[in-house]
């Protein structure tokens, strides 16, 4: 069973708390300048031994209720090429490609505030992660996180493993962005890094 935990309001301050708005996934802020966005769900099971973790999904994802929406994010393209599943199957059928190899999802950000879907409009202050200690309790198979580009892992570093007591336990690798903007690093070395997944499942 998938883990999943709510944000308790009264554990956020004032200003998040008016704007967790998880059904919706986004709100926007006053003065209609900026979103707060929310992250989904984890996909896992009892039996995932590698996590890997975005930033926080974009507009595209946010739209179709699902991981690596856009159509130009080179991520499942990527994943299929590893293991051998069609990237334009369903999405259903991807999930249980990833589930069948041991590999979960989810985002270290359980919301923040932006613009657009860059990392880099993502207000530092507005950050709010994910419970990564629960989750890492309930899935104690999880050896290995693999971060979907630079901003998964800074973040990672430091609003979640401060946190954590079996970080020491834990083998971290970051991965080049799969996201179209990450344009400097082209598809072939991107597979070829991200053929370290292989090697830790």
């Amino acid at each position: 069973m998938a883990f999943h935990e709510k944000l308790d309001r009264r554990q956020l301050p004032e200003q998040d708390a008016k704007a967790l708005v998880v059904s919706s996934g986004r709100e926007r802020e006053p003065g209609g300048m900026t979103m707060r966005v929310h992250s989904f769900d984890p996909i896992s099971d009892a039996a995932s031994r590698v996590l890997i973790l975005g930033s926080m999904p974009g507009k595209a994802s946010l739209r179709a209720v699902q991981y690596y929406a856009h159509p130009q994010n080179a991520f499942w393209k990527i994943l299929g090429a590893l293991f051998d599943f069609e990237p334009a199957a369903s999405y259903e059928s991807r999930i249980a490609s990833l589930r069948e190899h041991g590999i979960a999802l989810w985002d270290v950000m359980q919301s923040c505030v932006r613009k657009t879907s860059l990392d880099s409009d993502i207000e530092p202050s507005s950050i709010v992660s994910n419970p990564f200690a629960g989750f890492l309790r309930d899935h104690p198979e999880i050896h290995t996180i693999c971060f979907n580009g630079a901003k998964a892992e800074a973040s990672w570093r430091k609003h979640v493993l401060p946190q954590l007591s079996r970080a020491d336990r834990i083998a971290y690798h970051r991965l080049p962005s799969t996201s179209p903007a990450n344009a400097s690093i082209g598809y072939d070395d991107k597979v070829k890094a991200w053929r370290i997944l292989r090697r830790s499942i």
